[in-house]
């Protein structure tokens, strides 16, 4: 196993991620010490897997929220708890297989070479990726792009990136968003008009079908509906911070 960071380590928000679970934590732990996996009130049995998985395993740890909170939430306990651990970066990616544990060390180092920056990563899709998801994304990028006057965010929506700690726990700790679904790209977003530059780097996304223990808990309706609210949101906190963006932007 990896030598143990003791500034970096990996976040594993995971709610109900059936079987890929699994293959997923093992896969992070081949690249990365430590890795931390917040179970966000999962009913589908695969606590008691990752437990097993951390009984021999001083290098991963399992934190159990009672309840489903949402992604932001999990994360932001994470976090949390990470940053009392003395740790100042965290890399999160999701539970279902969809991305590349083996670029871990690369996004780890990215950061420890810049450390004032998130590492962002963009998502390079195979041929046969969902075209909803491929063309839907464009519009919340285009939204954040504005939302921050083009400071260079390469993909709003990806969850595979590294963050700063104390940066990321101030802001979500500051308003009463960013649980949901909604995490994501209201992070990055609100993560720029705070100073945090972004970096991005190509990471591929793999879509699992049912067939391969894929799972999904996008809902269409549900989830864009959130996303249009949020934008609307971060738009009218661009309108207010305009002046302020363009200073910094025209300063250099």
């Amino acid at each position: 196993m990896p030598v143990a960071s003791s500034t970096h380590l990996v976040i594993i928000p995971s709610y109900n991620p059936g079987p890929q679970v699994v293959d997923t934590v093992r896969a992070a732990r081949a690249q990365w010490t430590p890795v931390w996996v917040v179970v966000d009130g999962s009913t589908d049995g695969s606590v008691a897997s990752l437990q097993a998985l951390a009984y021999d395993d001083d290098g991963l740890q399992v934190i159990v929220l009672p309840e489903n909170r949402g992604k932001g939430s999990a994360v932001l306990e994470g976090i949390s708890q990470a940053r009392v651990a003395g740790f100042t970066h965290a890399l999160t990616m999701d539970s279902d297989g969809q991305h590349p544990a083996d670029l871990i060390p690369a996004f780890m180092a990215a950061s420890q070479n810049r450390p004032e920056a998130m590492v962002l990563g963009k998502p390079v899709f195979a041929a046969d990726a969902p075209a909803l998801r491929v063309n839907g994304r464009k519009v919340s990028n285009g939204w954040a792009n504005l939302e921050t006057l083009w400071m260079g965010i390469g993909d709003s929506l990806y969850g595979f990136r590294v963050y700063p700690i104390a940066p990321l726990q101030r802001i979500m700790q500051a308003n009463r968003w960013m649980r949901r679904f909604d995490f994501d790209p209201e992070a990055v977003v609100r993560l720029c008009w705070a100073g945090v530059p972004p970096l991005n780097r190509d990471a591929p996304v793999r879509y699992l079908r049912p067939d391969e223990g894929g799972v999904s808990h996008f809902r269409y309706l549900r989830d864009n509906t959130l996303l249009t609210w949020m934008h609307t949101r971060l738009f009218l906190g661009f309108l207010l911070r305009l002046p302020w963006l363009l200073a910094r932007k025209l300063g250099g």
